[in-house]
């Protein structure tokens, strides 16, 4: 009973208390603003070796952690038909030295529970304090003797040329490619790119002379920060680092501002398997860090668009419903080279539309003035991103650097947020104006012109064709006529023909195929199960544990993945009704509908459309399937995707593609079909 009614007290207390505290908060006020937070980082304490070196330690006592950043100041170079030798150093670097082999090299700093990377203008080392000093011995070893050999420069090549193929058909990375070669052209540092050609000219010899010409301790900083006294610091680097022999530089020029084009133009690269559009509207400009607008600058792009609350992401996004996300960004260049960039995907059928939105929200903010309360926002947000991201030692690190490098005053972050909150309506206004080129900018769109150049057209800009390698060419045929007499049924009749014969395919009662891929570095199985009746299976697994699984019956289906399943829909059972059999093409849907001619990467498809969510393409020449095109609603938006056939390979007297490339969103994941089975190998417990 005491116990009872301590308990009770206590209770009654803590009620007691909580509305005593209530009582005392007006609700209908907001809170006042805490006080704004100071920025104090610290000076770093500097020092120099005699073989160049410039040592920057800045002391951090929170964590007993260290970490250090080597950059060595090179300007851009311009590779030219040898674009690609960078890229190479890059991925060859830190992995081992001349006397610890790169197993061992990657093992050691596993152990250490460490951090070493580097790429071809320097590396970034961290890890506990207790092994900070083998930590900057490892590092300085992959520095001054990289273990760079012909095996490896031969891998890393193969590597990079399959990233290169795999990339053909990415949206944003032609996108990418483009946009930066038509901004500040083909021979331009940051304009050039890297192709095939260009890596299959790159030998062994030029990555071993770029790593002398360009990894030189003369103009290098090591910036140290965390749980570590200056001359310890610098202790460690002198007595690791001080041996790094200088060399001889070449002379390279600054990178120089291209001109805006005169007037805003449509520059268009055709990518017929695409299924959204990409596209980026535009203009270089001039702008450094050490400039007065600078900080005006930044707050007017992330007003504009660099988040969630910006004019574009509430546009395209909340109100239109477009895309997943528009954004915007605002480059700042010590040598005053930069862009500004508004971009987005969206749905084909909108792209025209889209551009007219992104066109009036860049004129909004450069005619009228922001909101008060908005531009109050963007600070507070902007601020508080700023504040969080001193805890990563990198951000102190490139803080210092970034001073030093740019000539930029001492007190330049300790000023940051004071500079950023007196930003006005009408700095906004001023910057806007100044470096959102609306009437000289590129509106660079990269998707399947054959549904989203006759709307584009009307919009009244002058339009401009390109290839994927940014080589101006002729406005492509989007759409070609039908040739008289074929329909569906002939459309048909040519694939069976061409895959063996209505005699051959008509012996087989089921199919499997197997096969695999690999998917951000993991390897998946694939499995196919088909049966004359229409009965179908397809199994996903990685390590034996099933990813997702689809089977129907000829009646029913359903999906599973990650533990959950889910019955096909009304419109699910249909669709997999006119999909089913071994050969579909052996029978006429009612629903089965010849569009046109398309073009499926470079080659001219007869399309048929089997219900509103999928189409089916064949090729002109060979009569051969090309692609499966299927759309669905996710998140309120429709999306479409696509299954690429190709390597179509002779398998008992039927022709089967080998390969199956599947595109989802950004990526595409290649399936390399390894075996091919009929009449085996499919049990009626396969469907269950």
């Amino acid at each position: 009973m005491k116990t009872l009614k301590i308990k009770l007290v206590t209770f009654i207390g803590v009620v007691l208390i909580t509305l005593g505290a209530s009582a005392q908060i007006d609700r209908s006020q907001m809170p006042e603003a805490g006080p704004e937070p100071t920025i104090n980082l610290e000076k770093p304490k500097e020092s120099k070796l005699k073989n160049g070196i410039t040592v920057m330690v800045v002391e951090n006592n929170k964590l007993p952690r260290v970490s250090y950043q080597l950059s060595i100041d090179n300007k851009p170079l311009v590779e030219g038909d040898k674009a690609g030798v960078a890229s190479l150093l890059s991925s060859m670097l830190g992995n081992g030295t001349t006397s610890i082999s790169k197993d061992d090299f990657n093992e050691e700093v596993d152990f250490l529970g460490a951090s070493i990377n580097f790429g071809s203008s320097g590396g970034f080392g961290s890890g506990l304090k207790k092994y900070a000093d083998r930590i900057v011995e490892l590092m300085a070893d992959a520095t001054i003797n990289p273990l760079l050999t012909e095996e490896e420069f031969q891998k890393e090549k193969d590597k990079l040329v399959e990233n290169l193929k795999t990339q053909e058909k990415d949206l944003s990375a032609v996108s990418s490619r483009v946009v930066s070669a038509l901004a500040y052209g083909k021979d331009h540092a940051y304009g050039e790119f890297i192709t095939e050609e260009t890596i299959n000219n790159v030998t062994f010899q030029d990555v071993k002379d770029l790593y002398k010409k360009t990894f030189a301790p003369n103009n290098a900083y090591i910036v140290v920060v965390g749980d570590i006294e200056p001359k310890e610091a610098k202790k460690q680097i002198k007595k690791y680092f001080g041996d790094w022999k200088k060399q001889d530089l070449s002379e390279v020029s600054d990178p120089e501002l291209t001109e805006n084009v005169s007037t805003t133009e449509i520059n268009f690269i055709d990518l017929p398997n695409a299924s959204q559009s990409e596209i980026s509207i535009t203009n270089n400009v001039s702008l450094k860090q050490s400039d007065e607008d600078y900080f005006a600058a930044l707050m007017a792009n992330n007003i504009l668009g660099g988040g969630g609350e910006g004019y574009l992401f509430k546009n395209l996004r909340e109100d239109k419903g477009y895309t997943y996300g528009a954004y915007s960004s605002l480059g700042a260049s010590r040598y005053g080279v930069s862009r500004f960039d508004a971009s987005a995907k969206v749905r084909n059928a909108v792209a025209d539309s889209a551009v007219v939105e992104f066109i009036k929200e860049i004129d909004l903010i450069r005619t009228e003035p922001v909101d008060p309360e908005i531009l109050k926002n963007a600070k507070a947000k902007y601020v508080g991103n700023f504040v969080m991201a001193l805890e990563r030692p990198q951000t102190i690190a490139n803080y210092a650097l970034n001073i030093k490098r740019n000539n930029l005053p001492e007190d330049f972050y300790a000023n940051y947020l004071e500079n950023i909150n007196k930003v006005s309506a009408e700095d906004v206004l001023d910057v806007s104006k100044k470096y959102f080129k609306v009437d000289n900018a590129r509106v660079v769109i990269v998707g399947k012109g054959s549904e989203v150049v006759e709307n584009l057209d009307r919009l009244g800009y002058p339009i401009q064709y390109f290839d994927k390698y940014a080589n101006p060419i002729e406005k492509p045929e989007f759409k070609k006529e039908l040739p008289e007499g074929v329909t569906v049924s002939s459309v048909y009749d040519s694939y069976i023909k061409a895959i063996g014969g209505n005699d051959v395919v008509s012996t087989f009662n089921n199919m499997m195929m197997k096969g695999n891929a690999s998917v951000q570095g993991m390897s998946i199985s694939f499995t196919r199960k088909l049966t004359k009746d229409g009965k179908m299976l397809e199994l996903v697994q990685m390590n034996g544990n099933t990813l997702s699984k689809q089977v129907f019956d000829g009646e029913k289906g359903f999906t599973a993945a990650q533990g959950q399943k889910t019955d096909y829909t009304e419109q699910q059972v249909e669709d997999a009704k006119i999909m089913s059999g071994l050969f579909s093409e052996q029978k006429v849907s009612e629903s089965a509908e010849l569009t046109g001619i398309e073009s499926i990467n470079g080659e001219d498809a007869y399309v048929i459309r089997l219900t509103e969510n999928i189409r089916e393409f064949y090729s002109v020449d060979s009569g051969l399937k090309l692609a499966t095109e299927t759309t669905a609603e996710q998140m309120g938006q429709k999306m479409t995707s696509k299954l690429m056939y190709s390597d179509y390979t002779n398998k008992n007297g039927v022709m089967v593609p080998m390969m199956l490339s599947q595109d989802l969103g950004p990526q595409t994941i290649d399936i390399k079909i390894e075996e091919v089975t009929f009449n085996d190998g499919v049990t009626a417990s396969d469907f269950e």
